[in-house]
């Protein structure tokens, strides 16, 4: 009696950045892809990842691939979900444990693009390889639910940013257009932002006030295990 075959382990990573759509006046959630070199799927776009190499931590290896394939090192990197359909892969069986990982646009600049790597937009994608549409659909609705309950859009502003940015963040992982004034009341009665007392330098009239994330209320809860990003 032939032994079932082993699954292989594997890591993935969707990173979303937040860049302006010319099809519209509002940013929007673009991720990198990268370009297939070998079978299965060869010539098609995938998520970035790799084999998980046995002495390796999960979230290591997670950044690891995304920095050698994308150029990328960003500071959010969460666990999203493990996909192991049997027919996921053609002729093996491949288990991927999932990343997401969350950016500035500053940072998302400095990312690979080239013919192998190349950025789109995350709600008109291509036909990608594996389950890997399956997978994006899945980040974003993550991603959607959780901006409106916990202070995750902090990953893709910078130290300081004016209401209006933080309602720029909401607004494109949302879909949907803010009323700015009760945008305001529920993010200044929710805690989760400090007036750091100054204001943007070099803008006309009244500059808008600068916010910082308070820091007793962390970007995701880690748990007892803590980071683990090496």
């Amino acid at each position: 009696m032939t032994a079932p075959a082993q699954a292989t382990l594997a890591v993935s990573t969707v990173i979303f950045a937040l860049r302006s759509d010319t099809e519209s006046d509002f940013k929007t959630l673009w991720l990198p892809l990268v370009r297939r070199t070998r079978e299965p799927f060869l010539g098609q776009w995938a998520l970035p990842g790799g084999s998980l190499p046995a002495d390796e931590e999960l979230a290591t290896a997670a950044a690891r691939t995304l920095r050698e394939t994308t150029g990328l090192a960003p500071k959010y990197l969460e666990q999203l979900y493990t996909f192991g359909d049997p027919g996921r892969s053609p002729g093996t069986r491949v288990v991927s444990v999932v990343y997401w990982a969350l950016v500035e646009s500053g940072e998302a600049a400095l990312a690979v693009d080239g013919d192998n790597v190349q950025w789109f937009p995350a709600d008109r994608l291509p036909e990608l390889a594996f389950d890997h549409n399956r997978i994006v659909e899945y980040a974003l609705w993550r991603l959607r639910t959780k901006v409106e309950y916990s202070r995750i859009a902090h990953a893709f502003l910078g130290e300081t940013f004016t209401l209006a940015q933080l309602r720029d963040v909401h607004e494109a992982v949302l879909q949907k257009a803010l009323d700015p004034a009760n945008f305001r009341r529920t993010v200044e009665s929710s805690g989760t932002v400090v007036d750091t007392g100054e204001r943007v330098a070099g803008a006309r009239h009244r500059p808008p006030r600068l916010y910082r994330y308070n820091d007793s209320v962390r970007a995701v809860d880690l748990g007892p295990l803590g980071p683990s990003i090496g």
